[in-house]
């Protein structure tokens, strides 16, 4: 008896454990305390302009160019208040997609040497943070991180997260100079990418290229409302061998997982319930450094994807919610179960 209750208390302690590691992976307590202790720091004068209600309509006026945003840019914080900025920005991405964000920040100054002054204002700290409503665990609000190449929307509606549009850019693609010289920021979008297209027999490719041509932007853009005309185009995955669909997954599960656990595991449920009811669309040359865009479209979601402008070496990159995005998805089901 007794060797039962120190395995007992062992037990119950390795419970709690395991129980207070699932709540540290729940995204919106965590997203709510960073935002509140972020907000805290700020002065009256700072958190007036870093704040709308959840209901304005700049919640869902959106961005991805050098321009001058809603929020609180990080070069007019202080040193704590920008360690705890990039806090709330860690809370709303996984380690992975993390490191991507504060890569394509620090592009930054690798565009201003390249440009040598030419080119638009180029700075690592003209990145915005925004909040809509008011955090907690368990209201409905939000919180945006914005700037050039770099856009994190999130809606936190009843405990559940949406996390979309979720855009990242990278330009230069791959650094070609300087003492940075051989970084890719997003090498997995690129690579895995063509990957796909390359593994297709001549009668896939035919199917899947839907222009010769590479568009010179995602269709998208900056719109509210991922929405494509007509049915969706390219190579149906129905149509794909084993090892081809196999290379697919890899590609949406690169995307899936720049997001933390909660919000990954759902993208993953989508593409999982979507099946092989997805296609995959191609444009432009399919050799490294020709101008190329790809697509990835199923009922739910859209991957828009382009490397085109300054000769192929610029990249942008985005997943789209077609009824989630800003958390619509969310917000109409807590509509409808509270009336």
């Amino acid at each position: 008896m007794k060797s039962f209750f120190p395995r007992l208390i062992a037990a119950s302690i390795g419970a709690v454990l395991l129980t207070s590691a699932y709540h540290r992976l729940d995204s919106p307590p965590v997203m709510a305390e960073a935002a509140n202790r972020w907000l805290a720091s700020l002065t009256p004068e700072q958190r007036a302009r870093a704040t709308f209600t959840f209901e304005d309509d700049e919640r869902q006026n959106w961005h991805f160019i050098p321009i001058e945003r809603k929020g609180l840019a990080l070069r007019e914080m202080t040193p704590a208040q920008k360690h705890l900025a990039s806090a709330l920005l860690s809370t709303g991405l996984s380690q992975q997609g993390y490191i991507k964000a504060e890569t394509v920040m620090s592009l930054e100054d690798v565009l201003r040497l390249l440009e040598k002054g030419t080119g638009p204002e180029r700075d690592p700290e003209k990145y915005y943070f925004t909040i809509f409503g008011v955090p907690s665990a368990a209201g409905t609000w939000g919180y945006r991180v914005e700037g050039h190449h770099l856009s994190q929307n999130y809606a936190v509606v009843n405990g559940r997260v949406a996390g979309s549009p979720s855009f990242f850019g990278a330009n230069p693609a791959e650094v070609k100079e300087g003492p940075r010289k051989g970084l890719r920021t997003l090498a997995a979008e690129e690579d895995l990418g063509r990957e796909v297209i390359q593994s297709l027999d001549p009668e896939q490719r035919k199917i899947a290229v839907v222009s010769p041509d590479a568009y010179k932007e995602i269709l998208t853009l900056s719109d509210r409302q991922a929405a494509l005309k007509g049915q969706p185009s390219g190579l149906p995955a129905s149509k794909m061998n084993p090892k081809q669909f196999a290379l697919l997954m890899a590609l949406l599960e690169d995307y899936a997982r720049n997001m933390p656990e909660q919000i990954a595991e759902s993208r993953e449920e989508q593409i999982k319930k979507a099946g092989k009811d997805i296609y995959f669309a191609w444009a432009g040359g399919v050799e490294k450094g020709e101008p190329h865009y790809y697509r990835i479209q199923t009922p739910a979601i859209l991957i828009e994807y382009d490397d085109t402008q300054n000769d192929a070496n610029h990249i942008h990159s985005v997943w789209r919610d077609f009824n989630g995005d800003f958390g619509e998805d969310l917000l109409k089901l807590h509509y409808q179960t509270s009336h």
